[in-house]
């Protein structure tokens, strides 16, 4: 969906919400003849098609596209930057520091590709965003902040003077994004937290999350968010079944029916899935049965649906 902007402060920048396979997609326009504009994230490699569409749509004519800024490199944010390079003629991608080299070399298990069982096309990375620096687009200046928690590379986008964060997946309007450095014994509920206040401590008009519509309600939203992450870090397990179903319903998004012998196949296959179902203290029933479990409490929340033999997205 492409949202024109909703008031001054988005004026100049087109918003592509997306669903949750895929990211949303901020395209900022240029603002003198010339300049070209930037497309901050480009979603899920399966929609890429729909992601040059939206983006040719929403181009003025005469206008070029300069440059994409990933906010970090998980496959609902980068997986249409290939897309966009074959459409757009090589147009430079630049990501954040940390993973430069993994993108260099295309390594699939630093990436978290492999460990997560999800799909991204390998791309050409130009350059690297960084902490503290600033980006000059759209007659703006944006200040790239370091974001870890749901990712310890990622970075969100502020432009102070209208007020307008790009948050990712570090605040969402209900919620936030999985922690996975947890998930890999990492400590990151801290950093997640610790955003939130940075976030706080901004003076923000307009968040434009990573999924979902922008919106106003800063302070509701960093509330919901704490209870969230507060939650969890009294809970480790809870996030961590969380993340499971998180991954099941992701993969779903991916497939969107498959047979439940192939969904066991894949759970067996994925390092992050099995890894959470040992921490949790599972092996003592199998795999599948417990994959069976989240299935059926996906199916119960609705999001997903049972066919036969076969798992479906809902």
């Amino acid at each position: 969906m492409n949202r024109t902007a909703p008031s001054e402060a988005l004026c100049g920048l087109s918003v592509f919400e997306r669903g949750w396979l895929s990211s949303n997609n901020v395209l900022i326009h240029e603002a003198r003849e010339g300049e070209g504009a930037v497309l901050v994230d480009t979603s899920h490699c399966l929609h890429a098609d729909q992601t040059i569409a939206l983006l040719c749509a929403a181009l003025q004519p005469g206008e070029r596209l300069a440059a994409v800024v990933n906010t970090h490199l998980h496959s609902d944010h980068c997986g249409g930057n290939a897309a966009v390079q074959r459409t757009f003629g090589q147009v430079p991608v630049f990501i954040p520091d940390g993973p430069w080299q993994a993108v260099h070399v295309w390594d699939e298990e630093a990436l978290s590709y492999r460990a997560t069982g999800q799909r991204c096309e390998r791309f050409t990375a130009s350059g690297t965003v960084t902490p503290d620096e600033r980006l000059r687009c759209g007659g703006r200046d944006w200040q790239v902040l370091a974001a870890p928690g749901h990712d310890p590379d990622s970075v969100i986008l502020f432009d102070a003077r209208h007020g307008v964060l790009l948050s990712a997946d570090a605040l969402w309007e209900n919620g936030v994004g999985v922690i996975f450095p947890e998930l890999e014994g990492e400590s990151a509920f801290d950093d997640a937290a610790a955003v939130l206040n940075l976030i706080e401590s901004l003076p923000v008009a307009w968040v434009v999350p990573g999924h979902g519509a922008p919106f106003r309600d800063v302070a509701g939203a960093l509330e919901r968010a704490r209870k969230r992450v507060d939650g969890w870090r009294r809970d480790p397990m809870r996030h961590a079944r969380h993340a499971a179903k998180v991954l099941l319903k992701y993969h779903l998004l991916e497939e969107q029916r498959q047979s439940i012998t192939r969904l066991h196949l894949w759970a067996g296959a994925t390092p992050l899935l099995r890894e959470i179902w040992t921490r949790l203290g599972c092996p003592s029933r199998s795999l599948h049965v417990w994959c069976d479990e989240l299935v059926a409490e996906l199916i119960a929340s609705g999001a997903a649906a049972r066919e036969g033999a076969d798992v479906l997205n809902a």
